[in-house]
């Protein structure tokens, strides 16, 4: 064991002796002192995703003793708990995957707090951001056990190699490595469309270095209307890379017929005579690992790679992301020690030793990650700089979250026709003042 693990472990201790004073640890002496107790938890999780979480609860139960069924409730969460906090039968804790949804449960009275509870280890463990998206009206409730960096820009790396070009760090030179793709016969970016939040996502990374993180907590907060000035450049800005028909893989028509998954596949599956055309780079976010590992021949590390989001103008190292933060329904004593074991480093190890999981806990030993690519998205998120919630899961869900209405439909509107800013732009303040009515 290295130097760096054995302090983690040492300091991992001492957070978790701390922690427990005065409220009684798991194991006392070595006694598995939660023995015979049950607990339930609900996440959106399935499939693959909930089998590696199960490995986490595993590792709980083998520590504790107490006994944890997982319950999936699909992405419907937010009917799913409501209705059962309103009939009186909540789990014990619930993964959620948007800051909002704990904000909304928080102040019906339906959380408990945690300050108590986890509130010395997410001090430890933590950047200060984590501890404010966990919180409403500065009382702690969450605990962020997983998170998604969603501001990179994935790359075959064959595609760079042929042209001589190497990742950009700024927007102008992605526009000069796009025209450079393009002039060796291959689409710069493949954009999944028919999903409207890769949209938004696009707008956010664009929005956040261009307006400024002010700017950016005022329009969540409806603080400045989406008529501002600020949306209009953003989207003029925005329309330098995906305003440019001959840059997109299938062109607009192409990029709105195909999903998240599909422009994965564009990028890094081998071509085949009946597929669309092969693009180099797709943006979205560090989940895309995950997506290239199961759905293409590319290996990540060598034949896919990513960079950081360029910046824009002066804007300094800016990330959108995403994650799941836990929550305590019941004050159960088996659902507070869970609470508190996921904000350790111990938790997440097993999930990151699966891979296509970042956790934001910088206590997290980087050796618990399979390999370099996933060590890095990791390293950006524990020190993310200027970093900021993904803005679609901040507003309601009416307006940022829904197919066919809110920011999907009017940024695939805005695809059609990236001119037409003046138009967009009322179009989201329409659909915004809805939503808030």
């Amino acid at each position: 064991m290295g130097l760096r693990r054995c302090a983690l472990v040492v300091t991992a201790a001492i957070v978790l002796l701390v922690g427990s004073c005065g409220s009684n640890g798991a194991e006392e002496g070595g006694v598995q002192r939660l023995k015979g107790q049950r607990l339930e938890v609900a996440a959106v999780w399935s499939g693959e995703e909930q089998a590696n979480f199960e490995k986490v609860l595993r590792r709980f139960e083998a520590t504790t003793g107490a006994e944890v069924r997982f319950t999936s409730t699909g992405r419907d969460i937010a009917m799913v708990i409501g209705s059962r906090i309103q009939s009186g039968d909540a789990p014990d804790v619930a993964v959620l995957p948007q800051p909002g949804l704990l904000g909304d449960l928080a102040r019906r009275g339906a959380l408990e707090p945690i300050e108590s509870v986890a509130g010395t280890l997410v001090d430890a463990n933590y950047a200060s951001v984590w501890r404010e998206l966990g919180s409403v009206n500065g009382t702690l409730y969450g605990v962020w056990f997983k998170a998604a960096n969603k501001s990179t820009v994935w790359y075959r790396t064959k595609a760079f190699f042929d042209a001589g070009v190497a990742p950009p760090k700024t927007w102008e030179k992605f526009q000069d490595v796009s025209e450079k793709l393009a002039r060796k016969g291959v689409k710069p970016l493949a954009v999944g469309a028919s999903d409207g939040w890769t949209l938004t996502d696009w707008f956010e990374n664009v929005y956040l270095r261009t307006a400024g993180p002010e700017k950016y907590d005022q329009l969540v907060d409806r603080r400045i209307p989406w008529t501002d000035e600020s949306v209009k450049e953003a989207l003029r800005t925005l329309g330098q890379m995906l305003g440019r028909p001959e840059w997109l893989a299938g062109g607009v028509d192409g990029a709105l017929a195909t999903s998240f998954e599909g422009s994965v596949v564009q990028t890094f599956a081998q071509p085949t005579p009946e597929a669309r055309e092969q693009a180099a780079m797709t943006m979205e976010g560090s989940f895309v690992a995950a997506n290239i590992a199961h759905d293409t021949m590319a290996e990540v590390g060598t034949d896919a790679r990513f960079f950081d989001f360029p910046s824009i103008g002066e804007s300094r190292r800016s990330v959108i992301f995403g994650g799941d933060v836990a929550v305590l329904l019941d004050g159960s004593e088996a659902g507070r020690e869970l609470v508190r074991f996921l904000a350790t480093p111990e938790a997440a190890e097993p999930w990151a030793e699966a891979g296509g999981f970042v956790s934001p806990n910088r206590s997290v030993d980087p050796a618990a990650y399979p390999n370099l690519t996933a060590r890095q998205l990791a390293r950006a998120l524990v020190e993310p700089g200027v970093a900021r919630f993904d803005l679609s899961d901040l507003v309601p869900a009416s307006f940022g979250a829904m197919n066919g209405q809110g920011m999907y439909k009017s940024l695939q509107d805005w695809l059609k026709n990236p001119a037409d800013v003046d138009n967009i732009a009322a179009q989201l303040e329409s659909a915004a003042a809805a939503a808030s009515r």
